[in-house]
């Protein structure tokens, strides 16, 4: 069974004020081709189709036209989960239907899903879709008080799941989370995706996987496995932020056999325009070759700057971003950040420093990842119900 793995299509997208739906569907008309060239079986997009809980109508009506394109003009099979960015309850409407075509798309975790099963020559493949949900959503559903983290709620899911596989089939997992190779905390591989939780809560391990014989993950924007080549994150099919500049982004092809093996490839998408960071000072950048780029620009000078970003669009039209390049002094060692690349914690810990000139208690800290906290999880109720 031939498989396309996608995921975190954030639909709706804007990047520094610019709506990113022409350049999302420049990407997609790629993925179609593509899918026309290879005749995959099933296409898997893992989590955060849209960016928002409620997308403009622009990324509604191009979600409907792809998967149009896909599930009724190729009648080739779509399983789609809720990420951390849409609306469970939105994305799932009219799933009966849906499925009738092919299209079949698990938004809330209102109960445990009874896997979609699809046939190749070689027998039964069975994929469990696992959207993303708060840990209190999963206590609720599957009534285990013990349920606390993000890692306890996968934990108990793939547990009950794992407790029912047929094993004379082939499974795949596909869910939205941040999972690292032991649970521990990690960075995430772009700031453009807002944090899940507080510290290293969010994590989650990626053993708990071991049983399938593929994990297709979504939420992470880089591409790439964890513990272990059958345990992967697609990535994102274009640059959201400057912390991606380096990504090379695509799709994944998994090649499923008759034994379970896998094998996997990557497909690369070619950007309508690529997302790049440029440093330098305001003359010497200047001085470059024109080009229609989207940029984040750093510069390094040392004396003040007047209308940066009016000359920088003389080269750079699309200009997204410019910055002065910060250097902060730790412990007689200098070393460059930018406050953007700090995580909400650190910036705290700077404020309080600067203002004190003490480092936050360890009670202070815990008081403001407990706001923090209660401030995220808000944020995405609100947007539920809008």
């Amino acid at each position: 069974m031939k498989i396309f793995h996608t995921a975190d299509w954030h639909l709706g997208k804007l990047v520094q004020g610019v709506y990113m739906t022409e350049d999302q569907h420049f990407i997609l008309e790629q993925f179609i081709a593509a899918i026309d060239q290879e005749q995959p079986d099933v296409i898997i997009i893992a989590g955060d189709l849209y960016d928002r809980a409620i997308p403009p109508v622009d990324a509604v009506d191009l979600l409907d036209d792809i998967l149009s394109k896909i599930s009724l003009q190729r009648k080739i099979p779509v399983l789609a989960i809720a990420g951390n960015h849409d609306s469970p309850t939105r994305l799932q409407f009219g799933r009966q239907l849906m499925q009738r075509a092919g299209l079949h798309i698990v938004g809330d975790f209102s109960e445990l899903q009874q896997p979609v099963v699809l046939n190749d020559g070689h027998g039964e493949v069975h994929f469990h879709l696992i959207p993303f949900a708060e840990p209190a959503t999963v206590k609720t559903v599957l009534q285990d008080e013990t349920i606390l983290t993000y890692d306890d709620a996968m934990r108990k899911t793939i547990e009950h799941i794992v407790s029912n596989l047929d094993t004379n089939a082939r499974h795949i997992a596909i869910a939205h989370a941040f999972v690292t190779p032991n649970g521990d905390k990690q960075d995430n591989t772009s700031d453009s995706e807002r944090p899940l939780a507080i510290g290293g809560s969010e994590c989650v391990n990626a053993h708990y996987f071991e049983p399938f014989h593929y994990t297709a993950l979504g939420h992470l924007h880089r591409a790439h496995y964890v513990l272990n080549e059958t345990i992967r994150y697609a990535g994102s099919p274009l640059k959201y932020s400057a912390s991606e500049a380096s990504h090379e982004k695509g799709f994944l092809v998994i090649d499923l056999m008759a034994d379970g093996k896998v094998t996997v490839t990557k497909r690369p998408f070619i950007p309508r325009r690529d997302l790049r960071m440029v440093e330098g000072t305001l003359q010497e950048i200047l001085q470059h070759k024109e080009s229609e780029d989207y940029v984040f620009i750093r510069l390094t000078d040392t004396t003040p700057v007047i209308g940066a970003m009016e000359q920088l669009r003389t080269v750079y039209k699309n200009a997204l971003h410019v910055e002065r390049k910060t250097i902060f002094v730790e412990r007689d060692e200098e070393r460059v950040i930018m406050r953007d690349q700090l995580d909400e914690r650190t910036l705290f810990q700077g404020f309080m420093k600067e203002m004190t000139g003490e480092e936050p208690s360890q009670h202070a800290l815990q008081l403001f990842d407990e706001a923090l906290q209660e401030l995220l999880m808000e944020e995405r109720e609100e947007e539920t119900v809008k």
